[in-house]
């Protein structure tokens, strides 16, 4: 079958669908993955076909940057996901960046189609919202304001639906219209994150399900220089912002190395959007790398904590330091302390050298976070993400919807 997958976002929001693409075009189908241009090559590598989504992420200033634009932003998203839809597709995979507009694609082309979510965006009374933190407010408070949230998220792509529907020659439907349309399909959504840090919530309705990360597709392998420095004395602590960040690598830069030396630790530091920099001897600097190959080998993980980084951390069994900045982080950064992984997060904009120091001796020298890190592991590899969405887009090609 011919899958189209649609991603928008940051590195993190895309590079897991590298790795399901891949699986995918394994089982047999033909995949292409919709995305912003400044994936091209990554996906292009993974020999999956390319095709473009609007927008920059970095040129725009980061996360940071579509979200303080995010009406423009959502208006084009729209019109490049019904373009990247025109060459034809049996199964449109949406992303939760891409659902709220890729619904109505699937429906001009009456195309089957389902979510394949990187975080639980449905309402639950078991947390609150991922974006406002998931801070429990009851049962009651956790499902009134995982509404409200879907209320904001229908708000901000009103006139990009309008606008798309127009275009697609389909009559007005709103958002919570779509979405009651949805339910009543018990339209299929498979999350790709481990229940070893999120389980399956009990009041979730039929056709959402929690299976297991899609790990983006990578090497194995590190360059000479990073084995050479890992051969070179003990386990360094990587430090990683990600996407976050952006401007300040300067500064951040020279607080990890202080924060490093205060706790008598090397380190590697990945330059990230941010373009975090070091000038010591015992600390190295990297670009891009394979976090999976990465992190099995070092004492501790200082990052943003979004979805990828929190769950290729996890998956290493190595405990981390999360430093949480905007939207999911601080909920993926809760959870990892929750399961005993992670000390207690330090909110970025908190962030300072002796704090970071403090935190990563805590991460370093008490056994019971790495423990509990190689418990999470190993749950974590009785999973496989990617061979349930497989499984559903058997069932989908049959007409099985769930």
């Amino acid at each position: 079958m011919r899958i189209l997958v649609t991603a928008a976002g940051s590195h993190g929001d895309v590079a897991p669908y590298t790795g399901l693409g891949v699986r995918l075009a394994e089982a047999g189908h033909e995949v292409a993955l919709a995305t912003h241009g400044s994936y091209a090559e990554a996906v292009e590598r993974c020999g999956l076909e390319f095709r473009p989504l609007p927008g920059d992420p970095q040129g725009g200033g980061g996360k940071g940057g579509m979200l303080r634009r995010a009406k423009e932003f959502v208006g084009e998203l729209g019109r490049g996901i019904a373009e990247a839809a025109e060459p034809g597709a049996d199964v449109l995979l949406l992303s939760t960046s891409t659902a709220p507009l890729g619904w109505h694609v699937a429906e001009a082309l009456g195309t089957a189609s389902a979510g394949v979510y990187l975080q639980p965006v449905e309402p639950t009374g078991e947390f609150g919202p991922v974006v406002g933190g998931a801070r429990s407010l009851g049962r009651w408070g956790n499902r009134a304001a995982g509404r409200a949230a879907l209320g904001v998220v229908d708000r901000l792509h009103r006139d990009a639906v309008a606008q798309l529907r127009a275009r697609l020659d389909l009559p007005p439907l709103s958002g919570p219209a779509m979405r009651r349309r949805l339910v009543g399909a018990q339209w299929p959504a498979l999350h790709g994150f481990s229940t070893a840090l999120v389980r399956r919530p009990a009041d979730w309705r039929a056709g959402l399900e929690v299976v297991g990360n899609w790990w983006p597709a990578g090497s194995g392998e590190l360059s000479y220089q990073v084995e050479e420095f890992l051969a070179s004395g003990p386990a360094p602590v990587f430090i990683g912002f990600g996407s976050m960040g952006a401007g300040q690598g300067e500064r951040l830069g020279r607080l990890a190395v202080e924060a490093l030396r205060a706790a008598g630790r090397r380190g590697i530091l990945q330059a990230g959007w941010a373009g975090l920099t070091a000038d010591a001897d015992d600390v190295l600097t990297v670009g891009p790398l394979d976090h999976a190959a990465l992190f099995p080998r070092v004492a501790a993980v200082v990052h943003h904590a979004g979805a990828g980084t929190a769950a290729a951390a996890l998956r290493a069994g190595a405990p981390s330091v999360p430093v949480p900045v905007t939207a999911d982080q601080p909920f993926w950064a809760r959870r990892l302390t929750a399961i005993g992984a992670a000390v207690a997060p330090i909110p970025f904009r908190d962030l300072t050298a002796e704090r970071l120091a403090s935190a990563i001796r805590q991460a370093v020298t008490d056994p019971a976070y790495r423990d509990f890190a190689a418990a999470a592991a190993a749950r974590m590899a009785k999973e496989d993400g990617a061979d349930r969405v497989v499984d559903l887009v058997a069932r989908l090609g049959r007409g099985v919807s769930a």
